[in-house]
């Protein structure tokens, strides 16, 4: 495994898996077998509804806590500093562990500032080790950075060959904050697992489309947690250690880049409005009822 080191000095996996949208139902065993094949970096949040089967996953794996490196994010409804503080709580009971290794404020909206006041306590007191931001544009980012006692630490945003964030990415280097990439592999929108560019270049390696992406994220010094559902696939995206791209590969696939989102843009207001209507149909839903609205 490869390391990227935090500005703390907390190391964090390079690559890790993530539950996005893997359900309730499979989740615990989904955990399990990436633990099993050589995971130690899992990736969650609030708004996954997972958060308690992936604890119970790690509580039974019987592996050392030192070894892993936990990951979930606050979802938008509990920003600010009372809620954001109870909800990180929560969720550490849900993962039934006695600390996080990193929190991120999963979006990049509403009151965002008293939330990371809450985090900054938390990561204080020892409960969290590290503390971030995910989907935060580069002005956002910079403003949290430049007027926060504890900059973000990582900043998990949209990254792949069609969207590779090469003027974020700067912005991040330059704040001392850690790029991670959440759908490396654009979900395979566009055609990515069958790009001729990215086919021919793993013929040479005699790698996937899929491994030759995720290895392209590595050497760009970037966080990269794919996720699937069969353990074979979890295999595979982890066997991307034993080969490395060349400068000319490098080259050719930034000749991808589309420097557009697959999916939606955070500075679209209908996309706010979208989020927004979210939160407003997720108050004092239950947890089931909240799931099917998202």
């Amino acid at each position: 495994m490869e390391y990227v080191t935090l500005s703390n000095g907390v190391k964090m996996p390079q690559l890790g898996y993530g539950v996005y949208q893997v359900t309730r139902e499979e989740c615990e065993r989904c955990v399990s077998d990436a633990l099993e094949v050589g995971y130690r970096h899992i990736d969650t949040a609030q708004s996954y509804f997972n958060e308690q089967e992936m604890g119970n996953a790690v509580k039974k794996s019987g592996i050392p806590r030192e070894e892993l490196f936990i990951t979930t994010k606050v979802w938008i409804e509990h920003y600010g500093h009372d809620e954001c503080r109870k909800s990180v709580l929560q969720s550490l009971q849900k993962l039934q562990l006695d600390y996080i290794d990193l929190v991120l404020l999963h979006q990049p909206f509403s009151d965002y500032y008293g939330a990371w006041r809450a985090l900054e306590e938390l990561y204080a007191e020892g409960r969290l080790r590290a503390i971030g931001v995910s989907n935060f544009l580069p002005d956002r980012l910079v403003d949290l950075c430049s007027f926060s006692r504890i900059k973000p630490m990582v900043n998990q945003v949209e990254t792949h060959p069609h969207d590779q964030q090469k003027t974020a990415h700067e912005w991040m280097k330059k704040y001392g904050v850690v790029h991670e990439a959440w759908a490396p592999f654009g979900e395979g929108r566009g055609g990515l697992f069958t790009d001729p560019v990215l086919t021919k270049i793993g013929a040479k390696y005699g790698k996937t489309a899929a491994q030759v992406i995720l290895r392209w994220h590595l050497q760009r010094g970037i966080v990269v947690i794919p996720k699937s559902t069969h353990k074979e696939r979890m295999a595979e995206n982890l066997n991307v250690f034993d080969f490395a791209l060349s400068d000319e590969d490098i080259k050719a696939i930034a000749a991808l880049d589309k420097e557009q989102s697959s999916f939606f843009s955070h500075t679209d207001p209908n996309m706010v409005e979208w989020f927004v209507k979210i939160v407003e149909e997720r108050k004092g839903a239950t947890e089931d009822n909240a799931k099917k609205n998202w």
